[in-house]
């Protein structure tokens, strides 16, 4: 059996990243793990269940969301709050015990309770209309906030005192409470209901706690975990996305275990940080989503032991984009990693280039979901702009102006820079498919853009090469800003340079499919269990 153990954390608590459904979601959900789930759910490479560490009442929405809703899984908080429903439940709050005198207003976001002139409760919702919360106010502060489980119940309840919360309860699927999570940290244990239920492969039972009070919950979480390990057996292997907030305790739990190490993203940095190098030491194998994770790794003498192979979490395909079908030839240019040097420079460049091709225009892409975002970028830009002596007004919002709507059409300014914020996968997929080229020059170029780009055929212009991209084939290496210029050009001047870039785009793709990485992860896996070497990746380790 695999399990993994994925990093869905809120700020450094042991909670979900669920929000309501009128906010803004401000980081993408899908991450390595998301990934790795999805491929061995539709291809059945071998056994595998998720161990949720987090607390997640509303996980089956989650995994609904990930097309990844049929995947088992045991939930730590589950065992701890003995909640055997499986299925989600429709619950309305009406069928809550309301006073009579309750009063329902709907406004466009929430549902407010009144009673007589004073606000009672505040009724929040998911963005399946599924209720998650329901705030309690008492002279005008919040009381007491009610957490609602997706399977039908509540799920926990907070408590607050002076407008700060004092404690949580966790509570069964009947209401009792099982754990008093307080301000500071420690956790009680309910005297009355002091154990949890453990369900594994083997069947059920329950456990008694060990102390009736603990220092933290991740305390709890370790004794109720630990349990589930030993009754699970030793033969398995685990796979445990690297991330600060459960590092170190699976380090203490999976010692003598089958551990591959997941290392995604900029989700934690290694640099100065001896004590996590350390754990990573005592795994079978570490798995990277990049070649310059990998080169990171390698680079570290304490790890030189360790077996480390780079497999993209993202499969390649073929995909063809629209941007052929448009008259506008769109420049992707990601901006978050950008220096304020580079910026200038390249900002100066592509003002350049678009002078004399009235058809391209560039799009800045950013994952900062911030509501000022666009206001920020364009004023930078338009800065930039006027710096370099071009019209600041090439990069502004589109006007409504009706004064403006009505000059004719070679008095207005044309619009050049537009905003593309994206977080999640199909904003992004929606977006990369109307471009014509992408320009990252961030040192470090956005994974999941390039492999975008490689299966919609559209060449990118890079700062250096990468396992997605091959200088002259389906791109080009920008070494110096000054000639950044030229290489825009090369492929939207001509569309024969721009086919050509396609063709080699595709073929680089074939490597990259999903059989490739079924292959990958078959023979790590192979590796561990008959403790071989392993013969894939970027290098043969």
């Amino acid at each position: 059996m695999l399990y993994f153990i994925p990093a869905w954390y809120l700020n450094k608590e042991w909670k979900e990243n669920e929000q309501l459904w009128y906010k803004r979601r401000m980081q993408t959900e899908t991450d390595d793990t998301v990934k790795q789930i999805q491929l061995f759910q539709r291809n059945s490479i071998c056994e595998y269940e998720i161990l949720l560490l987090s607390y997640a009442p509303n996980f089956r929405h989650f995994l609904h969301r990930q097309s990844a809703f049929r995947v088992p899984y045991w939930s730590v908080f589950d065992a701890i709050q003995e909640v055997r429903r499986k299925k989600q439940a429709l619950l309305s709050f009406h069928n809550l015990n309301w006073p009579k005198d309750t009063e329902f207003i709907y406004t466009p976001f929430s549902v407010l309770a009144v009673r007589g002139n004073e606000r009672y409760a505040q009724i929040e919702f998911g963005e399946y209309g599924n209720l998650i919360q329901v705030d309690l106010y008492r002279n005008g502060e919040i009381n007491r906030k009610n957490i609602y489980d997706d399977r039908g119940f509540v799920s926990c309840t907070s408590v607050y005192e002076n407008g700060r919360k004092a404690y949580d309860q966790y509570l069964t699927e009947k209401g009792v409470w099982k754990l008093c999570h307080f301000a500071d940290g420690h956790v009680v244990v309910n005297p009355r209901s002091a154990q949890y239920l453990l369900r594994t492969p083997k069947g059920e039972e329950q456990r008694s706690f060990l102390k009736s009070t603990y220092v933290s919950m991740e305390a709890v979480i370790e004794e109720v975990f630990s349990a589930y390990l030993y009754a699970a057996g030793d033969g398995d292997i685990f796979c445990a996305a690297v991330q600060e907030q459960h590092l170190f305790l699976l380090d203490r739990l999976l010692a003598d275990r089958k551990v591959i190490f997941s290392f995604f993203g900029n989700r934690f940095s290694l640099d100065g940080n001896q004590a996590a190098v350390d754990v990573l030491a005592h795994g079978n194998c570490i798995v990277t989503d990049s070649e310059d994770n990998l080169t990171l790794l390698l680079r570290q003498e304490r790890l030189k032991d360790v077996a480390k192979v780079n497999i993209p979490p993202y499969d390649t395909r073929i995909d063809p984009g629209i941007s052929q079908q448009l008259q506008v030839q769109k420049i992707l240019f990601p901006v978050d990693r950008l220096t304020a040097e580079v910026m200038e420079r390249a900002v100066y460049y592509l003002a350049a280039y678009l002078k004399r091709n009235p058809d391209a225009r560039v799009h800045l892409f950013t994952r900062n979901a911030a509501f000022d975002r666009e206001d920020v970028l364009l004023g930078q830009v338009s800065g930039i702009l006027d710096r370099s002596g071009y019209p600041p007004g090439w990069a502004r919002k589109k006007s409504r102006n009706k004064f403006e709507v009505l000059l004719d059409e070679e008095d207005q300014i044309p619009i050049l820079f537009v905003v593309e914020q994206c977080v999640d996968e199909l904003s992004v997929n929606k977006c990369v498919r109307e471009q014509r080229i992408l320009v990252d020059l961030a040192d470090t170029p956005d994974l999941f853009l390039q492999i975008s780009c490689v299966s919609m055929g559209i060449p990118q212009v890079l700062r250096s090469a990468t396992q997605y991209m091959h200088h002259g084939k389906n791109g080009r290496v920008n070494k110096e800003l000054s000639r950044l210029e030229e290489d825009i050009g090369y492929y939207l001047d001509s569309l024969g340079n721009w086919n050509e870039a396609m063709i080699k785009s595709y073929e680089l793709g074939k490597t990259h499919t999903t059989q490739y990485l079924i292959g990958q992860w078959k023979e790590v896996i192979d590796h561990i269990e008959d403790n071989t070497s392993i013969a894939v990746g970027s290098g043969r380790f």
